[in-house]
């Protein structure tokens, strides 16, 4: 029997759909929740979705474009979409997840980055042994979460995220309120990168992050592993 099978894992998504001040449109990026999904219920996780206003959460469209095999499965599962559909309202989740997966997307930026009851839910969640993990601009909304001791949760650890120089590649460095990179030095994160745009993720004990879209599954497998070795 697959030890994973009773476990139960919470993909978090964000509800913002506005790029700053500007008339683009943003939300969460499908290959980051795409890709992790098909790696948990693969594993036979359960696998729920949240956004902090619930119901149906907003794809950034540009992410929509660039479709992989991941995507593809995700958007052809009838189930998925209606878990997408219907997400939990993140207020009132009171499930107690094994592992919490914050999901990038430039939406992160303007909500999940200072949503206090998710940074409580992640406190409590890594305080009491859970698994927390975030890709891409999805450590945005880790920014928030401090520990017992009122020390930030990313202080001391090794984190990965979306760089500062992949911002300005994207030419939306003026556009996000805090460059994200940049913010987790200050927090005391131990900052680490790979490559733009190529797959790296980084483990911390029960704390797992993953730089950019391409680092999703790798992501997901660090949380699968740590699962692992908690069993």
């Amino acid at each position: 029997m697959n030890a994973l099978t009773a476990l139960k894992i919470l993909l978090i998504v964000t509800s913002h759909d506005q790029m700053g001040t500007t008339q683009e449109r943003t939300g969460f990026w499908l290959e980051e929740l795409a890709a992790p999904y098909q790696e948990f219920t693969a594993a036979g996780l359960q696998v729920d979705i949240a956004s902090p206003r619930g119901g149906h959460a907003p794809a950034d469209p540009r992410s929509t474009k660039e479709t992989s095999e991941a995507t593809r499965a995700f958007l052809a599962d009838a189930q998925a979409v209606k878990k997408l559909e219907h997400t939990l309202v993140l207020e009132q989740v009171k499930d107690r997840y094994d592992a919490y997966f914050v999901v990038g997307g430039h939406g992160v930026m303007w909500d999940l980055a200072t949503h206090a009851p998710l940074h409580r839910l992640l406190a409590s969640a890594y305080e009491r042994g859970a698994v927390v993990a975030a890709v891409c601009h999805g450590p945005a909304a880790l920014v928030g979460v401090k520990g017992s001791d009122g020390r930030p949760l990313v202080a001391g650890k090794r984190v990965a995220a979306f760089s500062d120089e992949e911002e300005q590649a994207v030419k939306l460095d003026k556009v996000v309120p805090f460059p994200l990179e940049t913010r987790l030095r200050e927090l005391g994160a131990r900052y680490e990168r790979g490559p733009m745009w190529g797959s790296f993720a980084v483990r911390d004990g029960r704390l797992i992050t993953g730089q950019n879209p391409a680092s999703s599954a790798a992501a997901a497998r660090e949380v699968l592993a740590a699962l692992r070795e908690k069993k």
